[in-house]
């Protein structure tokens, strides 16, 4: 078992230690030039992108996960994450379409720079992570399915939320915890 355990962190470690940094910064930044962030993903990318946006609701950004009964309609200027491994999911390639046309910014989140959602992207991401579909340019992995891309995805945004907090003047751990749930 600790074998498998130190498996799994030393390609988590390898695929984190592959991101452009300039990506991720430029993410990072977009957050803060959008009234709103909307995330959306599918499956275990989606479970990865609303703990995203829980932890950018806790540093103070206004968000919305697609799909809650509460989301608004995107607009011009609004930011939408897409984290999709393939690039290709088609609802979510419909959102990004539909965010263009509204006149926000969108930003994938994936493994493959030249799938149609990062194409028709404004900005893009690059996790160079094993998906479900196993392609030969992707890493070897003794994970199943995505989970080396869920789990990269996981800590990369973790990290462009810690980027954007060190940019806010005056921003304490303090003022996230009064942000978090209290009725627990």
């Amino acid at each position: 078992m600790k074998q498998i355990i130190q498996t799994v962190s030393d390609e988590i470690r390898h695929v984190l230690s592959t991101i452009e940094a300039v990506q991720a910064a430029e993410l990072s930044d977009h957050l803060f030039s959008a009234p709103r962030v909307f995330v959306s993903g599918e499956g275990r990318s989606g479970l990865m992108g609303k703990a995203f946006a829980m932890r950018l609701m806790h540093a103070g950004f206004t968000v919305y996960v697609t799909g809650e009964t509460i989301t608004p309609s995107i607009e011009k200027g609004d930011l939408l994450v897409v984290i999709s491994g393939s690039g290709s999911t088609q609802s979510l390639h419909q959102f990004a379409r539909q965010a263009k046309e509204a006149g926000a910014v969108v930003a994938a989140v994936t493994t493959n720079p030249q799938s149609v959602i990062a194409e028709g992207s404004d900005l893009t991401l690059v996790v160079p992570a094993a998906t479900k579909k196993r392609l030969p340019e992707e890493p070897d992995t003794i994970q199943p399915l995505g989970n080396q891309f869920d789990q990269s995805v996981h800590l990369l945004l973790d990290a462009v939320i810690i980027h954007a907090v060190q940019q806010q003047e005056g921003h304490t751990h303090e003022q996230m915890a009064k942000r978090h749930a209290n009725l627990e």
